[in-house]
């Protein structure tokens, strides 16, 4: 079989830029190793952790905050068998419906293993054990992440589990220690320490999100300490060991302390492993293609997302940037628009970054430290939830939002949230900065009241001559 487009890996990038081939008119093909499609994010990622989110938020909610609400509840308890199942059911429902969305387009769907033959023919080893040969004008990697870990840190996916395994577990840890406090350590977390398990976490860094603004990392900080979790920061794992009935983390304090030992250990239930996730090239014989990935296992790109052979693209979590779903996804129709001929454009400063714990964080744009680096005239603006009628009302009154603006042009830099829908409030920041508004832009719009949105104009207020109203 001959395609204009082949895919492999039928992650966010893969599917939605396979759709946008198929909408252009291009004949496509699809491939993925695993039994259903949407790889990573749809099966043991985004989706089934944001299921497991929401259950045990509803659960911390009953438990703690339903009796101010005036609803009262006895014999609370966590049926974990039934919160893993209905997460399952929202991952199977997700899935069928990517399988469901490829013959709506007349997509070509092949399950198993792609490997290149020569820079134009792709060899399938299906899942089925057979084997199929296919050949492509364009051809698209986009083969996603797997989990990280080091050599101090042995994953055996019993004791010591990565995220996939935690979205599993079917009793609720009495303790879990976390190994990185960035977004997936601090979302699953968030679950386990909402359900009663004492979480400690250890970071390298000084603190949670690191990649983020640093008002964020101290504000979700706050908000995880709540629930009981323990912190660790400026912490090094130097081992990890499956004892059998517990894990015991050995853990180098930071240097200089003065104020306990150099090196303390943990003990817990179980360790989750999460310093990151690491590009997956493995089984595609990338050399008989003529491309190789540099010391990162990244895939290099130019601004058109070509790889080295220039019919050959590459998106997502194999090349450089942050790796998110979304962005992925503008990758597909970034490269499925390009090859059709079109100009299409994406403006990278302006994908947004979401933590969906609760209060949610969210941002966009540059982090104060980036513009104090770059050394850009800038001004701030900020606005607590807890200022706001809506936020009380709901009882989410933790978190605030904070706009970075030109000090000379007022045009909005950076957009940074920690509170209730943050997920959904940046995308009113990424619109406008989209269009380079001001804060006065945004302070001269109406916004509903009561909503959680007014924090971000009085933000902006704030950032206009210190000009917020309801503070």
């Amino acid at each position: 079989m001959e395609y204009d487009v082949i895919i492999i890996g039928s992650g966010p990038g893969g599917y939605t830029g396979a759709i946008r081939c198929a909408q252009l008119g291009l004949k496509t093909a699809i491939i993925e190793k695993y039994p259903t499609l949407g790889g990573t994010c749809l099966n043991v990622g985004c989706i089934p952790s944001k299921a497991l989110l929401d259950s045990s938020e509803h659960f911390y909610n009953a438990a703690h905050t339903f009796a101010e609400h005036g609803i009262k509840l006895d014999h609370l308890a966590v049926d974990m068998p039934q919160m893993i199942h209905r997460k399952q059911e929202v991952v199977d429902q997700t899935t069928k419906g990517v399988a469901f969305l490829m013959k709506k387009n007349k997509i070509d769907t092949f399950y198993g293993v792609g490997s290149f033959v020569d820079a134009h023919t792709v060899k399938i080893a299906k899942n089925d054990g057979g084997e199929e040969t296919i050949k492509g004008k364009n051809i698209i990697i986009g083969t996603g992440s797997k989990p990280m870990s080091f050599p101090s840190m042995p994953i055996d996916k019993k004791r010591v589990i990565t995220s996939t395994e935690a979205l599993t577990l079917e009793q609720v840890p009495k303790s879990m220690v976390i190994i990185g406090a960035g977004v997936i350590g601090a979302e699953l977390g968030s679950v386990y320490a909402r359900l009663g398990t004492k979480v400690s976490f250890v970071e390298f860094a000084d603190s949670m999100i690191p990649t983020m603004d640093k008002t964020m990392g101290k504000e979700l900080q706050k908000a995880i300490k709540k629930l009981g979790a323990s912190f660790y920061f400026n912490h090094k794992v130097t081992k990890v060991e499956n004892t059998g009935d517990e894990v015991v983390v050995s853990v180098d304090t930071p240097d200089g302390r003065g104020d306990g030992p150099e090196q303390i250990t943990l003990n817990a239930d179980y360790c989750l492993v999460s310093v990151g996730r690491k590009p997956y090239t493995d089984g595609l014989n990338l050399e008989a293609a003529g491309l190789q990935t540099d010391s990162r296992g990244k895939i290099d790109v130019d601004s058109y997302l070509r790889t080295s052979v220039p019919h050959i693209y590459a998106m997502g979590d194999v090349i450089r940037g942050a790796m998110l779903a979304h962005k992925a996804e503008e990758e597909g129709t970034f490269i499925a628009e390009t090859i059709a001929g079109q100009k299409p454009h994406i403006h990278y400063r302006l994908i947004p970054n979401v933590v969906y714990t609760w209060p949610e964080v969210a941002a966009v744009g540059y982090t104060e430290e980036e513009v104090k680096q770059e050394g850009i005239p800038y001004k701030t603006g900020s606005f607590p939830f807890k200022a706001l009628g809506r936020a009380r009302a709901s009882m989410d009154i933790d978190g605030l939002v904070k706009v970075l603006a030109h000090k000379e042009t007022d045009e909005i830099l950076g957009v940074h949230i920690i509170g209730p829908r943050a997920a959904d409030i940046i995308a009113e920041a990424v619109v406008a900065m989209e269009f380079r508004a001001s804060a006065e832009d945004i302070s001269r719009m109406s916004h509903a009241h009561p909503t959680y949105t007014e924090a971000f104009k009085e933000a902006c207020l704030a950032a206009t001559d210190n000009r917020a109203i309801n503070m």
